[in-house]
């Protein structure tokens, strides 16, 4: 669980605080950026897709399980997102990165709902405690890579350096 944990929190931070300074270190309006706070919105709406997360079985990968399916799903669409920041230039293309970071919220809050099921359902009542314990030590072990990490990657390198290490 504690992996799954850090699956979850590392695009947390990357699509808003991360994606912040990035963002203000090339230039962007405050307003602009301030506006990219609506990509978080995914994280309070994804109830509205939850059902189909638990109803829906993947045609073709749907053999690894309902959950772990979709949490593979989830994490493709996480990494490709995030490969894509990797390689746009918010200076030449400001509104690829929006969709591309509401890619990546969309699919890690995508990824929270099988998460959480397959937390429920993995483990008999006595056991759920320790595992969102581990889970919630990923989240907060990945949100540390997620911010410090990246700017400090950021720092020596570039910011195209530190979304594709993210994403890889």
């Amino acid at each position: 669980m504690f992996f799954l944990g850090f699956s979850a929190g590392l695009p947390f931070l990357l699509v808003f605080s991360t994606m912040s300074v990035w963002l203000t270190e090339n230039g962007v309006s405050r307003s602009t950026i301030g506006f990219f706070s609506w990509v978080g919105i995914t994280y309070s709406i994804k109830v509205f897709w939850a059902p189909v997360v638990d109803r829906i079985r993947l045609p073709g990968i749907g053999r690894l399980g309902q959950r772990r399916s979709w949490m593979l799903v989830a994490q493709l669409g996480i990494a490709a997102g995030l490969f894509g920041l990797s390689i746009i230039d918010p200076d030449q293309n400001l509104r690829g990165v929006a969709l591309l970071a509401l890619v990546v919220a969309f699919a890690s809050a995508t990824q929270d709902i099988s998460i959480d099921a397959y937390r429920i359902e993995a483990a008999e009542m006595e056991r759920q405690a320790a595992m969102a314990a581990a889970y919630i030590v990923g989240y907060r072990v990945a949100l540390l890579v997620a911010g410090a990490g990246a700017l400090l990657i950021a720092e020596f390198s570039s910011w195209s350096t530190s979304y594709a290490i993210m994403a890889g």
